[in-house]
């Protein structure tokens, strides 16, 4: 038995730390999501900012973007030239889709400097492409409402998960580099 442990070493130590970063996270997310309410910003702090930038962004592409909270659920209404189109959620804000490619990351863990800048920049461009998927979904939705399932079911994960993707397969690629030397 000891001898599977050492043979299969380096996959269990993905495996442990993957499971382990990733409750870790999760859970301290949630308790965010328990304890920091807000009336201001509704409903939780970066649900709203990302709320806040997805109409900033929308309104430079030349829409009359809108948000407001949703009087019934914890959700921002994203309005488009006066036409009611989503709802940003807390699903919507990217935290989650940070939680997993972070946890990828420490999972291959390097040098420190370098794994830390990597997570930090990683999770600026999942942030960013983030942002830009709300808007390109609104704008589609708002231009082509006939493709709203397509857009929200295909385009918008395909965009989030295929950038985190690439950042996993980029980041592989400097760890087999810097462990092959």
């Amino acid at each position: 038995m000891l001898k599977l442990f050492v043979k299969y070493k380096s996959v269990l130590r993905f495996i442990f730390m993957f499971l382990g970063s990733y409750l870790v996270f999760t859970l301290l997310y949630n308790l965010y999501l328990e304890f920091f309410r807000s009336p201001v910003y509704y409903p939780d702090y970066f649900t709203h900012l990302v709320a806040k930038q997805s109409e900033a962004l929308i309104s430079s592409f030349g829409y009359n973007a809108q948000i407001l909270p949703h009087q019934s659920e914890l959700s921002m209404k994203l309005i488009v030239n006066d036409a009611y189109l989503a709802r940003i959620v807390e699903g919507c804000n990217a935290i989650s889709i940070i939680i997993l490619f972070a946890s990828f990351v420490l999972s291959f863990f390097g040098k420190l400097k370098l794994t830390l800048l990597y997570l930090l920049a990683g999770g600026v461009i999942i942030y960013a492409m983030n942002i830009i998927r709300i808007a390109i979904l609104a704008i589609g939705i708002y231009e082509y409402p006939e493709y709203t399932d397509f857009l929200h079911s295909i385009i918008f994960p395909l965009i989030i998960y295929g950038t985190v993707f690439i950042l996993w397969l980029i980041w592989v690629r400097i760890y087999s580099r810097k462990h092959s030397v």
